[in-house]
């Protein structure tokens, strides 16, 4: 694997950071600003949302610029709003630099997927991707239990501080790393591109994706008061339960990387229904604190596995977008962390419990498992919009 690509998952450690850090915090952010529980978990969605909107946005933007050029700009702004973030005391401002810095960070990995995979060979994109997202799960390893740390001993915003600070060596990284160079004249034409992006194949790809991540970060964002609240762990421990579902998670995407490119469809199906079954016991065993820190660990790495494997067959799907996939891999893979948060936020809010984000996450599972049933039934009956739906 080229030292660049790991070099840019470096940065997305960096940002993924940022991205999963307030699950640690959300209690700390809420006191502090004087908002409720899911307000501040609406931050997790704004981020998500702004990812959503900015990665295809910015994708096309990013085709004026070279690779490295596009990839500096993102980060540079990324930083600076970290930066603000870490001294406002209005609710409102934190929220509108969370939706900025997923803009940039959007635009930042939309360009990052699509020249990692064009680093290695034609038949290594899952490889590639699993690297690269290798830096979001270490973000969750070590990066949000430390924010989380952080929190505890110096407040919420020396979090955003840290990830300021932490995004410094990314840029000279990126900047000595990465090839420069014009913009590339040889990408298709935009209007080609989008035409590309109609396949029912990759349709059915995104939103699966959707569905688990969303399922992912529905859980992950209200970890920490399930652990304390429910589980009846001492808030000395949240780091700690985040580091679990980090490292998992890490497991998860190299181990998933390995088969992603030559055996996707028993990732997808067998990790997807392991996952939907270990959601129901998170949920039904959450009071024990022995089977909460077990289960953590085993959810990650089936969360990320699966999740990952299903954003590199975005790219396998769509050949003829090579600007545009890479977007709207990061686009699906951020509706679920913006519908997620928000679906389990509004079961907390009708007074069903900590326990009820982990009952949504399980169904959102079982809805990605009908689609792809659904799917492959279509393809089965010979029908032609479908003929190609197998989602992987």
């Amino acid at each position: 694997m080229p030292f660049a690509i790991l070099l840019l998952g470096l940065a997305v450690f960096a940002q993924g950071t940022s991205e999963f850090m307030l699950s640690g915090l959300v209690p700390d952010i809420a006191r502090d600003l004087q908002v409720t529980v899911p307000a501040a978990g609406a931050l997790t969605s704004a981020f998500a949302v702004g990812m959503v909107v900015g990665a295809p946005l910015m994708a096309v933007l990013g085709r004026r610029w070279s690779r490295r050029g596009a990839l500096l700009g993102f980060l540079c702004v990324f930083l600076a709003v970290h930066v603000v973030g870490a001294v406002t005391g209005s609710f409102a401002v934190l929220l509108a630099t969370r939706v900025a810095g997923a803009l940039a960070n959007a635009g930042f990995l939309a360009v990052a997927l699509v020249t990692a995979v064009g680093m290695v060979g034609p038949e290594a994109k899952g490889r590639a991707t699993s690297t690269l997202l290798g830096g979001v799960t270490l973000a969750c390893v070590v990066g949000v239990p430390a924010g989380a740390l952080l929190g505890q001993v110096w407040g919420w915003r020396s979090a955003f501080w840290a990830v300021a600070l932490l995004t410094v060596p990314a840029v000279v990284a990126v900047a000595r790393s990465v090839p420069g160079g014009a913009a590339d004249t040889t990408r298709p034409p935009l209007r080609g591109e989008l035409a590309a992006l109609r396949g029912p194949r990759l349709l059915v790809t995104l939103l699966l994706g959707a569905l688990v991540n969303g399922a992912t970060f529905c859980t992950f964002t209200y970890l920490a008061p399930l652990a304390t609240e429910v589980g009846g762990l001492d808030d000395a421990w949240v780091p700690g339960v985040l580091a679990l579902f980090g490292a998992g998670s890490f497991a998860g995407v190299s181990v998933g990387g390995r088969f992603a490119d030559r055996r996707p469809v028993p990732v997808v199906t067998a990790g997807g229904a392991a996952l939907c079954a270990g959601w129901c016991a998170l949920a039904l065993g959450a009071g024990d604190p022995v089977l909460v820190l077990g289960l953590v660990f085993l959810l990650g790495a089936l969360a990320f596995g699966v999740g990952s494997t299903l954003i590199s067959q975005v790219l396998y799907a769509a050949p003829g977008a090579p600007t545009l996939a890479g977007g709207f891999a990061t686009a699906a893979f951020n509706v679920g962390a913006a519908l997620g948060p928000w679906a389990g936020g509004a079961a907390i809010g009708a007074g069903l419990g900590y326990r009820s984000p982990v009952w949504v996450s399980a169904g959102l599972v079982a809805s990605a498992a009908l689609v792809l049933a659904l799917a492959a039934a279509a393809a089965r009956s010979g029908r032609t919009a479908y003929r190609t739906t197998t989602p992987v």
